[in-house]
Parts: C-alpha cells; structure tokens; sequence
C-alpha cells in the first residue's frame, strides 16, 4: 500500500501542467471535461436551475394553500423549511473543501435537488381530483349549489381523504429538506473548484458570471410559475370539457406540482456532467497581463481568495477545537456582529417579500395567480438585481470608504423604509361580503338570513356570486337563487335566477359566476412601482454590507465571519421570518375554510389589515437594519477615534524628551 501510494504522489508531482506540452494539453484540447470554462458552463446551468426550483415553491405557495387547506403560518414554514437542511450541513461542506472529490459531491447534490422537486408534487399524484365544491361530492358544484328549500345536506368526510390529508405536510416539508441538504454543495463546492483551477485574472469573471447566472434563478422560477398555474390543477386527470371555471374564478388552482417536475428534470439534466470532470483540473494558463492583478487586488473575490489561513485547511479535530475561539473572537468585535445583525434583518425583509407578495398582489387587486408571479418575476425581481449590481459597482467605482460605505447602506434603508410608508394606505378594501364581520378577525361569519334560511346551505360551499346589488355572496345558495341558465357549449353557468336575498327594485334579482373584485385596478400600477424603487434602494445596501463584513475582521477569519454571516441568516431570518409574517396575516383572515372539521385556508381577508400586518413587518425589519447601520457608522466613527488618539500620542511621545534625558541636561 506504501509503495503503491508513493508512486502515485510521484506521478502526481511528475503530472505536467496546461501549459506545457504534456498530456493534459492533449486532454484538454480534445477533452472539455478538463477545461475549467465547461466547468464553469454547466456550473452556472446548474445554479440557474437549482435556484428556479427552490424559488418556484414561494411562486406557488398561495395555489398550494388553497389546494390542501393551508393556513399562512403554515404555508410559510413549508416554504422556508429548505433552510433546515442547508443550516445543519453548510458549516461541515465549508470544512470538507478540497478532501473530497467535488464535482460528483456537487453531481449527487443536484440529484438530491431533483429527487426533493419529485417529492414535493406527489401530493397532488396520492390525493384524489380537487373538488372545488364540496357540497355533494361527485355532481357539478354549479347544479348543487343554488337553493333547494326543504334540502339535508351535510358535509361528506371520508376517512381515505382524512388519511390522504394526513400525508401531504410531511411529504411537503421532506421535499423542502432535501431541497435544502441537495442545495448545500453545489455553490460552496464550484466556487472553490473554479478558483483553484482557474487563473487569478479569470477566477474574479467566472465568479462574477456564476453570481449573474444564480440572480436570474428567482426571477425565471415565478416567470414558470405564472405559466404553470394558468393551467388547471387536474390537468392529468381530467379532459378540458369537464373544467366549468376559468383561471379568474376564486375556486381555480393552477397546475403547482407541473412547475417542480420540470424544474426538477431540468437539475437532473444539469446533474450529469458533474461525473465525468475529473478531481482535479489542469490549471488554466495566467495571461501575460500583470496590471489585471494589480487592479483587481481589492476587490472581493480577491480578498476572499487570499486568505492567509483557511479553516478548512486543518484537520477535523483541530478544526472543532478552533471553531469556539475565532467565533468568540468574532463575537467580541461589536462591528462585525452590527453588520450581521443589519443583514440578519434585511434577509427577514426580503425573505417575507419573497414567500407572500405574490399573495398580497392577489388579494388587494383581485389577480390571478399567474398575473401575480409575472409582475414579480418581471418587475420587481429585476430591480432587486439592479440594486445588488449598482451597490458594488458604486464601491468600486468611487472607491469609498469603511464609514462612506456605511453611510451608502443607511440611505438605502432609509429611504426603503420612507417609500414603503405609502403602501400602508394604497391598496383596496374588501369587497362588500354578505354575513362577514369586518370589525373582527375571528374567522366566522354570520351567513344565515331569512332570505336564505329555507335553503339550508352547506357551510363548506365556497362559489362566490356577484348580485346586481354589487354585494359578494359566497355561493348562489346563499345569495337565495333557485334558478340558473347554462352555456349550451361551454356548460358554465351564465347567471343565477331568483336570487331572494337580490332585491333590485323590489324585485328579486340576478347574481353571476365570481367574485364582485376588489374594484381598484388603477391602484396597482402605483403600488408595483413604489414597491420596486422600494427594494431597489433596499438592493444598494447589499453588496456594501458584505463588504463591511470582511474589511472589518481578521485576515485569517475572513472565511469563517462570511460563513458565520451566512448561518446567522439562515437561522435567524430564512428559516423563521416566513412563519411570522404568515402568522400576522392570518391574524387578518374574516372567513376560514373548514375541511373534515378542521380549520383550513382563508377564504376571505380583511384587506386593509392584510396590507397594513404585511407592509408593516417590512417597514420594521427596513428601519431594524437602518438602526443597525447607524450603529454600525457610530462605531467606525469611534474606532477611527481611537486611532488617531493612539497615533497623537505617539507622535508626542516621540517628540517628548524623555525624564533621564532632562536630568543630564
């Protein structure tokens, strides 16, 4: 075994490099496997889809609500429950670095990330067709619903759709975990891979390509969410004459589990490449261009590539006995932990706008779900992009400093917080509901009036009619209305007759298929446009304070304080902010859906909580990173302070004659 494996380091030194003439100049020619720019290819076609599959879940999460009875609280956990995964294994990938062979870690990564993206659509393939009425199971909702005086009618729970709902969290969350452990290795392990395999003028660009590549992730998963829910649910189970409801019906679900089987067959795909590059890889040629280096001495990438001492250079037992102290020392260096405690909340911020802007779009302006994604995935994420791209060209192209870069983050969130001030009062009212109590949030209505109490209505049917009287009934039973006219062609229903609880002109009236809106639509083009300046001003601080982060700690404990960043964020923000904001929207709910018993989804919001409980959350998370900034700028501001103490009294100690010199004279 020792001379087999003295030989192998012996042909391992004796191994020429690309720029000789020797066997790896041959490979590389003909071989792309061993040219670090394929590498850097499917690299960045692999982070691209990795991330349209973990952002397409927060572009389906109101559908998916819907669909199986989810409370926001509930759908927010769900949503950043991939963060469990990736906090528990990211600080043992940052120790394993170069020991293992990453190209195949970063392969079966990507499989795991296929894999969850399979996990979390089977719900959809286990439970039954979406019934969107349940009023008698099994006959069109549209027939069954309107008033039928004398009719016993209770809601059907079986116990295979008890069982059925009892799978579909933990597949949900399971699927979100994989997400997070299948996630952990690809960007660690490609980025050090190409930095130690690339040359030093080029590892900076490559670098700088992956991070471009990875931003459009986000927005290309809601631009696949906007087009996956605009097909129907049960698209595989059911034949196109047998759908009565359009995507603008408040009963429609849209394709969710379509969008992670794509997504996950497009990483399967990207997956593949990874094992055939081999451990390691020739290394590139440096071009003859020597001021290229020089330029880029400061800048990020090269102070994260510089590091004198790596923490996963050591072994594993020196590794955990170095851990308490560098942490303890970055704890005690009240800089670093402000400016980690500013990012901490803007993660929180941006992560609750990520998971429920899409479903504020839908509930103030009356959107489909597939109009919601499009504007976000468009509009608003591209300005974010904006923001993170301009913040570090700002730093670099101005070249500020520790205290001008402060002052950049604390305009940026100041301002963020001012413009969002005005969304607390742009928005809609609720449409005037018939029975919902719009003083209170307990969830129930008063739904029963004599004008329909003969019809003894399901308490489950949810299908929304508009009456002439412009008031919202939450289905023709209770809106009074014994007759309906029906589409010969289409089938849909094309009004509701007899309407006792519609008086028009002492008359009973008429009530149509849907919801009577929200009926603001000129309120929408504001809103998106002050919501974008709004993350573009909060998008300039982020590359500064990653800035702040690194030039204010220890040059050995560079790569451990970005990691510790990164943990501090995850923990602190990711994974809870969504679960909060879902609760304090749900505190906003006048009408709950209630399935086998049990409290489901939220049929109706009071919008001008809604709007208030969400912009608010931002507006404090904004003005928590303000303050921190501020606290950030104030510390710097004392730091330099004392240097210039330190260095005064120097130079007067140095210019002093000193005591025994005074005594000889």
């Amino acid at each position: 075994m020792l001379a087999s494996d003295k030989e192998t380091e012996s042909a391992r030194e004796k191994m020429p490099d690309e720029r000789s003439n020797g066997p790896f100049k041959r490979i590389s020619c003909t071989n792309p496997f061993y040219t670090i720019k394929f590498f850097v290819v499917c690299q960045g076609f692999l982070q691209l889809s990795q991330l349209m599959t973990s952002g397409y879940m927060k572009s389906s999460i109101s559908t998916i609500e819907k669909r199986f009875g989810l409370s926001s609280q509930t759908s927010g956990l769900v949503a950043s429950f991939n963060e469990v995964g990736n906090t528990v294994l990211i600080i043992f990938v940052s120790y394993m670095g170069s020991r293992v062979h990453r190209p195949r870690f970063i392969g079966c990564g990507a499989i795991l990330v296929s894999m969850a993206g399979l996990v979390i659509s089977l719900p959809h393939f286990i439970m039954g067709p979406y019934e969107y009425d349940r009023s008698i199971s099994g006959l069109a909702s549209n027939i069954t619903d309107i008033c039928i005086p004398g009719r016993k009618e209770r809601e059907v729970c079986s116990e295979s759709k008890k069982r059925e709902g009892q799978f579909v969290l933990p597949l949900l969350l399971l699927g979100q975990t994989l997400l997070g452990i299948g996630g952990v290795p690809i960007q660690p392990f490609g980025i050090s891979y190409i930095d130690d395999f690339a040359s030093k003028s080029n590892s900076p660009l490559y670098i700088g390509i992956l991070f471009a590549t990875s931003a459009l992730g986000p927005a290309l998963a809601f631009m696949v969410g906007s087009a996956m829910l605009s097909f129907y649910v049960d698209i595989d189970k059911v034949s196109a004459a047998e759908i009565h409801i359009t995507n603008k019906d408040p009963r429609w679900v849209g394709a969710w589990w379509l969008g992670f089987i794509c997504a996950g067959s497009v990483v399967a795909i990207a997956s593949i490449p990874y094992f055939f590059f081999p451990r390691e890889l020739p290394k590139e040629e440096e071009p003859q261009r020597k001021s290229i280096v020089e330029v880029n001495k400061k800048d990020l990438m090269y102070e994260l590539k510089n590091d004198p001492e790596d923490l996963g250079d050591h072994t594993l037992s020196q590794f955990i006995k170095m851990f308490p102290v560098v942490l303890l020392r970055l704890m005690k260096n009240p800089v670093f932990m402000t400016v980690v405690m500013a990012m901490v909340n803007m993660s929180a911020m941006i992560a609750g706008l990520a998971t429920f802007l899409g479903k504020l779009l839908e509930r103030q302006f009356t959107l489909t779900a597939s109009v919601a994604n499009m504007i976000i995935g468009a509009v608003n994420i591209p300005s974010g992009m904006l923001g993170i791209i301009l913040g570090g060209a700002i730093i670099k192209k101005c070249r500020l400093t520790l205290k001008q870069t402060t002052i950049m983050c604390m305009i940026g969130m100041g301002f963020c917080a001012l413009c969002d001030v005005p969304l607390l009062f742009l928005g809609c009212q609720t449409q005037t509901v018939a029975g919902l109590d719009y003083s209170g949030s307990s969830g129930v209505a008063q739904l029963v009036a004599e004008c329909n109490q003969i019809c003894n209505c399901s308490p489950s049917a949810f299908n929304p009619v508009c009456g002439l009287d412009n008031i919202e009934y939450i289905s023709p039973c209770y809106a009074g209305c014994t007759g309906l006219n029906i589409n010969p062609a289409t089938q849909r229903v094309l009004n509701y007759t007899g309407c006792n609880c519609v008086i028009l002109r002492g008359a009973h009236g008429v009530a149509y298929p849907g919801t009577c809106g929200t009926r603001c639509p000129h309120l929408l083009m504001p809103f998106v446009t002050i919501a974008c300046i709004s993350v573009f001003l909060g998008s300039l601080s982020h590359t500064p304070g990653f800035v702040l982060i690194l030039r204010n700690v220890n040059p050995e404990d560079k790569s451990f304080a970005i990691g510790i960043q990164f943990l501090c964020q995850r923990v602190l923000a990711w994974l809870p902010s969504p679960v909060l904001y879902g609760s304090a929207i749900d505190t906003a709910c006048l009408l709950w859906q209630f399935m086998c018993q049990q409290r489901a989804s939220c049929r109706y919001y009071n919008n001008a909580s809604f709007r208030q409980r969400f912009i608010g959350m931002q507006i404090l998370f904004e003005s928590a990173c303000f303050l921190c900034f501020c606290g950030v700028y104030f510390l710097l501001h004392q730091k330099e302070k004392q240097v210039c103490q330190e260095q005064s009294n120097r130079i007067d100690q140095a210019i002093s004659p000193s005591p025994a010199n005074e005594s000889y004279a």
